[in-house]
Order: C-alpha cells, then sequence, then structure tokens
C-alpha cells in the first residue's frame, strides 16, 4: 500500500501498473498531473501478514489540486501471486 501511494505522488504509472491485479487493472494508468499527494495515514489492516494470500488496507491519502485540500478515504483489497502484493480493488461503500 504504501509503495503505491508513493508512486502515486512520484507520478510513476508504470509502477502502479504493474503493481495492479492484471484481472482488474485498466489498459492503461495514468496520474493526474495536477493532484500533489501530500499525506498518507493507514487506519486499519487485516490479513496481509507473511503467511496470508490476502489482505486489505483502510487509509486516508491527504492531496492538493488547484490550490484545495482533499482526501482519499478506500479500504483496499490487495492479493499475493507468486510472492509478490497486488491491488485487487477497493472495497464498496456499503460492505
Amino acid at each position: 500500500m504504501r509503495s503505491r501511494y508513493s508512486a502515486f505522488a512520484r507520478r510513476d504509472a508504470d509502477y502502479l501498473f504493474r503493481t495492479w491485479h492484471p484481472r482488474t487493472r485498466p489498459a492503461d494508468v495514468t496520474v493526474a498531473p495536477a493532484i500533489t499527494w501530500t499525506g498518507l495515514e493507514v487506519i486499519d489492516t487485516d490479513a496481509g501478514g507473511p503467511d496470508d494470500d490476502r489482505g486489505e488496507v483502510e487509509f486516508t491519502a491527504l492531496y492538493e489540486s488547484a490550490g484545495r485540500v482533499g482526501s482519499l478515504h478506500e479500504r483496499s483489497r490487495f492479493e499475493r501471486r507468486a510472492g509478490r502484493w497486488f491491488y485487487l480493488d477497493a472495497v464498496p461503500e456499503d460492505s
């Protein structure tokens, strides 16, 4: 999770593409150039340890865009494949 946040902050779309699960990733990954990511707070984790194949991370990411501050709150699902973690998707809000 932290590495993907860092990739957003550095605008590294290639890394985001490579760490997105092949089953759910879009054909092209772009990063909005007008957004500056300013902080990450991990709120909760579920599984995702050394012996797990799946995990979830709840977080709030702070950003600035067009002189305004904002935040993105999400609970993300990850899956391990061949020893590497991949972003799968976001848990729907009503789950």
